[in-house]
């Protein structure tokens, strides 16, 4: 009979179970009212008296080892469900993940970066919290001068010294300060004016300008390479430029690009001309190089700037700038395909 219960406690070790089910016959088999431990007991009047102690040892080590097997699987069992109820079925595979989409502002400025990349320019930022000297003097734009009237600044109230940037210009001030020709740099960012908030126009916007100043640079070389830029962005060849009027650049000239008149949008986008105006450029003033600190009689270069919101909402067809700083999901979602 001893030998029968080493059998038993042997079994009892080495039982596993799949289902609490399988748990619950284990332990009414062993346990129960009728279960072979209740035989044991039972039989334990007729052993003889030599045998009593061993025969007790071993039914006690049986009905012990059957009691931790029963309550190790049970808190294991509940353990599972518990992790499951929290988690849900751990087996399943995961949900998809939602690719998100780039910003078009970011769509049209990494695609900027990229052309002029191509021809050597590299990119330089500078702060967005400008003094008034990067701003305005070193750019040709001294105290009183009425060309500051062109850009309706936001100064800081405790510092009239201290403003928000009016145009990434500044960058190039602070990049020809500390690098010397040949300069060849585009500087992308956000600029603020103090402008009424419209469809077309916003208090803060972004643009790209560019610079190079190098020994000979001349009016051909700033022509030919916003031909470049225009062909490569819009795949339209035909450009013009038109006399205009920067402090900071003389010649100056406004740039338009022929998009044609082949649809109603391109007849309401340029007014029925088939010209459309994308930026402005010149020849760097030499006062500007000389406040900067380059010698403007060895140095020329040109600048160009244009405004990133303008040709997203053309290349992208958006009615309304504002759309562009809503952060509405549907209308970005609308751009997951341009990754």
């Amino acid at each position: 009979m001893i030998d029968t219960i080493k059998e038993h406690i042997a079994q009892v070790e080495a039982f596993t179970a799949k289902t609490k089910e399988e748990v619950e016959a284990f332990r009414i088999k062993y346990l129960g009212g009728k279960g072979l431990l209740k035989e044991f007991f039972a039989e334990f009047k007729n052993v003889a008296n030599d045998q009593k102690k061993e025969f007790g040892q071993a039914i006690n080590t049986l009905k012990n080892k059957a009691e931790e097997k029963v309550n190790s699987l049970k808190e294991s069992f509940e353990s599972n469900e518990e992790t499951q109820g929290v988690y849900g079925d751990l087996s399943r595979p995961g949900e998809p993940i939602s690719l998100g989409s780039r910003h078009p502002i970011s769509l049209v400025k990494n695609k900027i970066i990229e052309i002029f990349s191509r021809i050597g320019f590299n990119v330089s930022e500078g702060p967005e919290i400008e003094d008034d000297w990067h701003n305005f003097t070193a750019l040709n734009l001294p105290e009183y001068h009425p060309a500051r009237d062109m850009q309706d600044t936001f100064f800081i109230q405790t510092n009239p010294d201290i403003l928000l940037r009016t145009h990434t210009s500044s960058v190039q001030v602070r990049y020809m300060e500390t690098y010397k020709p040949p300069i060849r740099t585009i500087s992308p960012g956000r600029v603020y004016r103090n402008e009424a908030i419209s469809a077309r126009s916003h208090c803060f916007f972004h643009q790209v300008e560019g610079l190079y100043v190098d020994e000979g640079v001349s009016f051909a070389d700033l022509k030919q390479t916003l031909q470049y830029f225009t062909t490569e962005m819009f795949g339209k060849s035909k450009i013009r430029l038109r006399p205009s009027y920067f402090p900071f650049t003389e010649p100056s000239a406004e740039v338009d690009v022929y998009w044609g008149l082949e649809t109603e949008t391109d007849y309401r986008m340029t007014k029925g001309t088939g010209w459309l105006e994308i930026m402005g450029c010149g020849m760097v003033d030499p006062n500007v190089l000389e406040n900067c600190g380059i010698d403007s009689q060895k140095y020329s270069g040109f600048a160009f700037g244009m405004g990133i919101d303008r040709i997203a909402l053309l290349l992208h067809q958006i009615p309304d700038i504002r759309m562009l700083s809503e952060n509405d999901i549907r209308f970005l979602e609308q751009f997951k395909s341009s990754l």
